[in-house]
């Protein structure tokens, strides 16, 4: 986040993307890891309702608003590759600010529907959280009441916004991989795949894991979604730094620049 407000080199759309990116992964972390860590170490783990109910929501906003951030750089890289000479045209200031603006404000309905459905209901009866943070699969475990239309909305809210975006950035690359069969020279296509593998593998993992998590069947062991959650909550938040900066020419050259002064 301080290499590309330094290096007026960075100052462009795709380092703006992974700067609100670099925000997402560390509350989305500081959502999960702290308690957990706490939890790690201390007889009595507990956490308040009005506590869970809140990871919940924030949990469900910044990783559904990583999702949505995820297509909107795989169509900035789209725009890089495709249209380089009007990238800077296409992407200005406004659609920028525009389109992460976006992915904010879907997490944040996202996670909201979710937030109020599973408040409203009663939980009269265990109140053992069957999981290393609240999550919304394992508070209905707990609920008082039928929560067949919660799945079911859970299945089709989270699963629109995983497969719709996963689609997008799918197809995008669909787009990318016609423009570098057209690029001649093998130093330029692989100019051209550096800027997209990081971001690749990313995608991925993350998709992979949300998606194995949030569409099976209800029934399935909370056990796997535990190790699932690892990877989408913990994992792949500590790698996007080093996937993005260390394997980024361009960052490892600022980052030396900056350490020089």
């Amino acid at each position: 986040m301080v290499i590309p407000v330094f290096d007026a080199s960075l100052h462009t759309p795709m380092y703006f993307f992974l700067y609100n990116l670099a925000v997402l992964d560390i509350f989305y972390s500081s959502v999960v890891v702290p308690k957990m860590l706490t939890d790690l170490v201390s007889q009595k783990k507990t956490i308040s309702f009005y506590g869970c109910m809140l990871q919940i929501h924030f949990f469900h906003f910044l990783g559904s608003s990583e999702v949505v951030l995820f297509s909107v750089m795989s169509y900035d890289r789209y725009v890089a590759i495709a249209q380089p000479l009007r990238y800077t045209t296409i992407m200005s200031t406004n659609v920028c600010c525009g389109l992460a603006a976006c992915s904010w404000v879907i997490g944040f309905f996202h996670a909201l529907t979710h937030f109020i459905m599973t408040a409203r209901l009663p939980y009269c009866g265990p109140n053992i959280v069957r999981h290393f943070f609240c999550d919304v699969k394992p508070m209905l475990k707990l609920a008082s009441t039928d929560v067949s239309l919660n799945f079911k909305l859970l299945v089709a809210v989270t699963g629109t916004v995983a497969t719709t975006t996963l689609s997008l950035t799918i197809l995008f690359y669909v787009f990318i991989s016609k423009f570098l069969i057209k690029i001649k020279t093998s130093q330029g296509r692989r100019r051209a795949l550096s800027t997209c593998s990081g971001h690749f593998t990313v995608v991925t993992l993350q998709y992979g894991t949300v998606i194995f998590t949030y569409m099976r069947p209800t029934t399935e062991s909370l056990d796997q979604d535990r190790a699932a959650a690892i990877m989408f909550s913990v994992i792949t938040p500590a790698l996007n730094p080093i996937i993005y900066t260390l394997r980024n020419k361009d960052m490892r050259k600022a980052l030396k620049k900056l350490f020089r002064i």
